[in-house]
């Protein structure tokens, strides 16, 4: 693919957003954002991204976790593959895991929640562009 693919950013602190939209736009990726879930369902209606980036926990509670499931069971194949790369903070503000810290009974993507990736808030620049990048790529092949 010649072409940079669109990703969405759905997450309510506009801030980590605007830099995450700079980071992802200078590796040539088309950027389009969504401030919450109800606005990152119509935005992955309208514009069919090929790789979203999503929030847990924005202002009520873990509004991520409603998303993806509410994405999945949209009709259509597209709704149920396209790649989801959670980027949170919640490992950090509450007990909930989503993958165990140690030992080899780590979960495999998408046993857990339906999503390809997870990335813990702060993210480090390199490690988003090579989630995004691996995710993507997965994604062809798939």
């Amino acid at each position: 693919m010649s072409e940079k693919a669109k990703l969405l950013i759905v997450d309510d602190d506009r801030d980590l957003v605007a830099v995450m939209r700079l980071l992802l736009q200078k590796e040539g990726y088309r950027v389009v954002d969504a401030a919450g879930p109800a606005e990152g369902i119509a935005t992955v209606e309208a514009e069919r991204p090929d790789l979203i980036l999503l929030d847990v926990m924005m202002p009520d509670a873990t509004e991520g976790f409603h998303f993806v499931w509410k994405l999945r069971q949209m009709p259509g194949s597209y709704f149920r593959e396209v790649p989801i790369v959670i980027v949170s903070a919640i490992h950090s503000k509450t007990d909930l895991r989503f993958y165990p810290e140690s030992g080899d009974g780590s979960y495999r993507p998408g046993e857990y929640l339906p999503v390809q990736e997870f990335l813990d808030k702060p993210v480090a620049p390199a490690d988003l562009v090579r989630v995004v990048s691996r995710a993507l790529e997965l994604a062809r092949k798939g």
